[in-house]
């Protein structure tokens, strides 16, 4: 299964998380899932600076913050807590899971499999949302190329595992680029799933 979110801060990439049972529950709270993609997204940052990001108290995001370091996905920013309140850092670039989580014998186990992907898929539309609300204070040439497009396919579940290696391995191509003077840091969500017929 591919990364479900990805390290868009600066630094040293850092390996992929992968995710078994017990991290997987530790993990599926929906602000714990919100938590780690903004360390992600934006680099280290105090429980009080993610509190104002995210709309939430400083109590809630310091708790949860202990909670996503007690299983691994967040760490103190040595380089940064030289004051009363701690920085914290992502540990992993991304997570990535089995599919066959989704037919785990425990049934909290599928349950957080699904608490995690209903939250990635709320936290992509309301990027897509953001964007669409803010694209008229972006010059005309990132509207003119930016993308909201979608696309139906016919094919068998290996088509479609060799498609997505291939978008994968293209997008990721443009990681080590040497960016535009007018470069800034682009989203891209990739969905892919089969639908019955109508």
């Amino acid at each position: 299964m591919p990364e479900s979110e990805k390290n868009d801060a600066e630094g040293p990439r850092i390996p992929l998380r992968q995710l078994d049972p017990r991290s997987l529950r530790g993990l599926a709270h929906p602000l714990r899932i919100r938590l780690l993609a903004a360390l992600r997204h934006h680099g280290p940052a105090t429980a009080s600076q993610l509190a104002e990001r995210l709309g939430e108290s400083s109590g809630a995001t310091s708790y949860h913050l202990r909670q996503l370091a007690a299983h691994g996905f967040v760490e103190e920013d040595p380089a940064r807590g030289k004051g009363r309140e701690r920085w914290w850092q992502a540990v992993h670039q991304g997570t990535s899971w089995d599919p066959s989580l989704v037919d785990d014998a425990d049934p909290e186990t599928r349950g957080a499999v699904y608490v995690l992907l209903h939250e990635i898929a709320t936290m992509h539309g309301q990027e897509l949302s953001t964007w669409i609300g803010t694209m008229r204070d972006w010059p005309a040439e990132w509207v003119k190329h930016a993308d909201l497009s979608d696309f139906t396919l016919r094919l068998g579940p290996r088509q479609l595992r060799e498609l997505d290696e291939k978008v994968h391995a293209l997008i990721n191509s443009y990681r080590d680029v040497e960016p535009d003077e007018d470069a800034a840091k682009v989203r891209l969500h990739l969905h892919a799933f089969p639908q019955q017929n109508d």
